[in-house]
Parts: C-alpha cells; structure tokens; sequence
C-alpha cells in the first residue's frame, strides 16, 4: 500500500472531451482568448461578436468587460441583457448557461471542474452551472461545479456557493448561507 493518500501519477482525464477538435481549442486560447481579455479593447459589442464567432450562445444587449476570462466559449450560453463584469472567470469545461437580466460580477469565478478527494487518482468531476434570469453572482464570489443561482437569487461578495441558492434568497459567506429573502420592487420609479 502506498504511503500517499493521493497518486497524481494516476490520474487520467482520457475520458473527457473539449468539445472541438485541438485546432479549434488552440485557435481560441492564442487568438481569441487574448483578444475577449484586452483592456485596449473597450467595447463589449466586439467581445460577443468573438465569442458568437467560436459557438457561444449571446443574446442582445449582453454586457461584457475587460479581462474576461472564458475556458470554451461554445459551452457558454448568455442570456439578453446580461452583464458579466472585469476579470469573471468561466471555467467552463462543461455547460455554463447566464441567464437574461443576470450580472455576474467583477472577479467571480465559475468553476465547473473538480476533482475528486476519495479517488487516489484525483479523477476529474465535471458539471453544469446556472446563472437563472435576474440572479446575482456578487464581486469575487464563487460558484462551484453543479451549482444553480435560481431565478432572482443573490450570492453576495465573496460568497462561495456550493450548493444551489433558492430563487429570490440571498446567502453569503463560505459556505454561502442564508441570509434573507430577497424583495424585489415591481416597478421601477
């Protein structure tokens, strides 16, 4: 028996497919990639074009900023009117869907990647995040791989979702609990 609790030698991930050819994937991480982060590049408008461009699903009016940071942008799906904030990492290497109306804010990270700690191999864990209509993922918040921000839902500043926030409920902290329910005006004035 080995004296090690974890054999990274072992680990294999032959099973896991990015979802377009290597050409492809290398296409985007030199040229597109650099592109969608660049701070000389102010307008958002260019940055959906190029992730359109590589099989994102962008809706109308979606706001994209600076340094933004997307693993595979045909596992993205943003819905109208979104926002995603300066430095937002997408680690999408499996489905990552924002809804319409949602922000995602500057410095959160969406992870939909892990491993797994009971494996001495570390085998790789993928699953699918969701950003529902109208939810807020806070500044530097993080929301872990299978995670749902149902509709209306807040994970405040620095929160770090492990589990789904119910709609229109607010949690915060690590793990993000939660904190109250979240009321919402119905017009604006």
């Amino acid at each position: 028996m080995s004296p090690y609790p974890v054999r990274l030698d072992r680990f294999d991930n032959a099973w896991y497919r990015p979802g377009r050819p290597g050409w492809v994937c290398a296409i985007w991480f030199f040229v597109g990639l650099p592109i969608l982060r660049s701070a000389w590049m102010p307008l958002s408008g260019v940055r959906c074009s190029l992730l359109r461009f590589f099989g994102a699903r962008i809706g109308q009016g979606v706001v994209i900023k600076p340094g933004v940071r997307v693993k595979y942008p045909w596992r993205l799906e943003v819905g109208d009117h979104a926002w995603i904030g300066e430095d937002a990492w997408i680690d999408n290497i499996e489905r990552v869907k924002i809804g319409a109306h949602a922000c995602v804010s500057q410095g959160v990270y969406l992870c939909t990647g892990n491993h797994d700690w009971t494996d001495p191999a570390f085998g790789l864990i993928v699953k699918p995040i969701s950003i529902a209509d109208c939810a807020w993922a806070g500044a530097r918040s993080t929301v872990c791989p299978g995670v749902t921000l149902e509709t209306g839902a807040i994970l405040a500043a620095g929160g770090v979702a492990v589990r789904d926030v119910p709609a229109f409920e607010i949690h915060a902290g690590n793990p993000a609990a939660f904190v109250r329910k979240r009321v919402v005006r119905s017009e604006l004035s």
